[in-house]
């Protein structure tokens, strides 16, 4: 008698997680906000709390993580980074998350890093991609630079659409 059954797997869990890309426009160029975690550089995130939009999140991770407070979303820049781990809890247990990533610009360059960060940099375009090495974060540093460049009067570091009224 075969008594060999499959023994389900538990399924992963599911964690969202949301934050801005936050660029400073100086010369006429980007500058993005990196903030270095423990063992990478990237951006501003965190999980999403219970009634909260994805905008709310981010400014309040924002505030939360870098002391901004001025951001100005960016509308039609969305991206979603898709990561699937090991809970470093429980090693047993499986986590899907999906962190989304929204463009935000500020007007400060004064930064208040919390206790989640070992320090910070704004970097035009080219120094960041030097300084990143997550791929993923590097497409997302990609994106945010083209949406940038092809929406915005750099020299007057507004949005072309909103130049033009």
């Amino acid at each position: 008698m075969n008594i060999s059954k499959k023994i389900p797997k538990p399924r992963a869990k599911y964690q969202l997680s949301c934050g801005p890309i936050i660029f400073h426009i100086h010369e006429g160029k980007p500058h993005f906000l990196l903030v270095k975690y423990p063992t990478y550089w990237g951006f501003v995130k965190g999980l999403v709390e219970p009634g909260e939009t994805e905008e709310t999140t981010a400014f309040r991770e924002a505030f939360e993580e870098v002391g901004l407070g001025d951001l100005q979303f960016i509308p039609g820049f969305r991206e979603v980074a898709k990561m699937y781990f090991r809970d470093p809890h429980d090693s047993n247990q499986m986590i899907r998350k999906e962190a989304v990533f929204l463009l935000a610009q500020t007007w400060q360059w004064n930064i208040r890093i919390s206790h989640e960060h070992e320090d910070f940099k704004w970097c035009t375009f080219e120094k960041a991609l030097a300084i990143l090495r997550v791929r993923g974060v590097k497409i997302l540093l990609a994106d945010a630079n083209y949406f940038i460049e092809k929406n915005f009067d750099l020299n007057l570091g507004i949005l072309k659409q909103r130049a033009m009224k």
